[in-house]
C-alpha cells in the first residue's frame, strides 16, 4: 500500500479521514483475525509439545470457534473497577496499551508492494512507537489501587528498560551492514545473503530481548500469577482484559515481522525457488518465528526476578557491545 501517501494527498482534507478509516479498518480485520487464530494455534501447539488435547470441542474437532467463543465471552463479560481506583487512568490504560501495538504495523513491509507506509527511518519508527505499550502497563497498575498490579507494572517497567538496551544494541550491527534505517532497503541488502548469517549474535541477542519484550515466558514476570495473580491487569475484567491480551499477540505478529525482515531475507526467496511469489515466503518465514515463539513458551520455565535482570544487564548487554565491535571489525575488513 505504498499508494496511500499520494491518495491521501490527491484528495480533499475533507475527504482524508474516510480514506484512511477506508484503508486501515481492512489492515485491523486481518490483524483481529490473526490474534484469534493465533491464540488458538497457540493452545493445539501447546497442548500438541505437552502431549495433550487443545481445544476440540466449540468448532469442530479442531476447535476452530473455541478463541471466537472466548472474544464473546469476554464482550458480555461483567465490567468492574476498584472502587477506590483512579477511574481516568483505569480506563485509559488498556487503550495506552494497545494502540501503539497497532501503530507500529504502520512501518513493516509485508512485501515490496504490500506496506503501510514507506518510512525512511521504519526501523527507528517501530522501536520508538512500541516502548510507549509500557506506559500502559505501569497505568493500569498504578490506576488499579492494588498492590499485585503495582508491583506488576514496576516489574514490566524495569524489565523493559532492562531489555529495550541490548535490542537496540543489537540491531547496531545489522544498520552497519544495510547502511539505513529503511526497512524496505534492509530487505534489499539481503537479496543474496540474509543478515542471520552475517549476524548470528545479533540475532540471538534480539529474539531473547523481543521475548522479555514481548512478556512471553520465560520472561513473563509482570504477569506472574503464582506471585502476582496476573500483574498489572489482575483487576481488569471484559473487554478491558481483551485490550490487553489483543496488545500482546498483536506485538507477536508485529514483532515476528520486524524479525523477519532484519534477519530472515523478509519476502527474498532462496535462490532458485523465485518462482514462488513473495508473499507466501514471506509467510514461511514469519509462521517459523510465531512457532518458535510458541515452542519456547510451552518447553521453558519462568524465571526469578533477579534471574531476569542479571541476565540482561550481565550477560546480553556486554555481548551486545562484543557484537558492534566485530560488527564494525567485518565491515571494514570485508563489505
Amino acid at each position: 500500500m505504498k499508494w496511500m501517501n499520494e491518495l491521501l494527498a490527491s484528495e480533499p482534507a475533507s475527504s482524508n479521514l474516510f480514506t484512511f478509516i477506508l484503508i486501515t479498518m481492512p489492515l485491523l480485520s486481518i490483524v483481529l483475525g490473526f490474534v484469534t487464530y493465533a491464540i488458538l494455534a497457540e493452545r493445539k501447539v501447546l497442548g500438541y509439545m505437552q502431549l495433550r488435547y487443545g481445544p476440540n470441542r466449540t468448532g469442530g474437532r479442531f476447535g476452530l470457534l473455541q478463541t471466537v467463543a472466548d472474544v464473546l465471552k469476554l464482550l458480555i463479560k461483567e465490567d468492574t473497577r476498584p472502587k477506590q481506583a483512579d477511574r481516568a487512568l483505569f480506563w485509559l490504560a488498556p487503550v495506552i496499551a494497545f494502540v501503539p501495538s497497532f501503530m507500529v504495523l504502520a512501518a513493516i513491509p509485508f512485501t515490496e508492494s504490500i506496506l503501510f507506509a514507506d518510512f525512511g527511518v521504519g526501523l527507528l519508527y517501530f522501536i520508538a512507537i512500541s516502548g510507549i505499550s509500557t506506559l500502559g502497563m505501569l497505568t493500569a497498575g498504578w490506576a488499579s489501587n492494588n498492590k499485585y498490579a503495582l508491583m506488576g507494572g514496576m516489574r514490566s517497567a524495569a524489565q523493559m528498560i532492562s531489555y529495550e538496551i541490548p535490542l537496540l544494541m543489537s540491531l547496531i550491527g545489522v544498520v552497519l551492514f544495510a547502511g539505513s534505517l529503511n526497512l524496505v532497503e534492509i530487505v534489499e541488502q539481503q537479496q543474496y545473503v540474509p543478515y542471520i548469517l552475517l549476524q548470528p549474535i545479533g540475532f540471538i541477542i534480539f529474539f531473547i530481548s523481543a521475548t522479555a519484550e514481548l512478556n512471553r515466558i520465560p520472561f513473563d514476570l509482570p504477569e506472574a500469577e503464582s506471585e502476582l495473580i496476573a500483574g498489572y491487569h489482575v483487576e481488569y475484567s471484559g473487554f478491558r482484559f481483551a485490550f490487553f491480551m489483543l496488545s500482546e499477540y498483536v506485538y507477536l505478529f508485529a514483532m515476528s515481522a520486524l524479525i523477519t525482515v532484519l534477519f530472515l531475507g523478509g519476502w527474498n526467496p532462496i535462490p532458485g525457488l523465485g518462482f514462488i511469489p513473495d508473499f507466501i515466503w514471506f509467510g514461511i518465514k514469519f509462521s517459523i518465528v510465531v512457532y518458535v515463539f510458541m515452542w519456547i513458551r510451552a518447553t521453558w520455565p519462568r524465571l526469578r526476578a533477579d534471574q531476569l535482570m542479571e541476565f540482561g544487564w550481565k550477560i546480553l548487554l556486554p555481548a551486545a557491545m562484543a557484537n558492534i565491535f566485530l560488527s564494525a571489525i567485518l565491515k571494514e575488513l570485508f563489505f
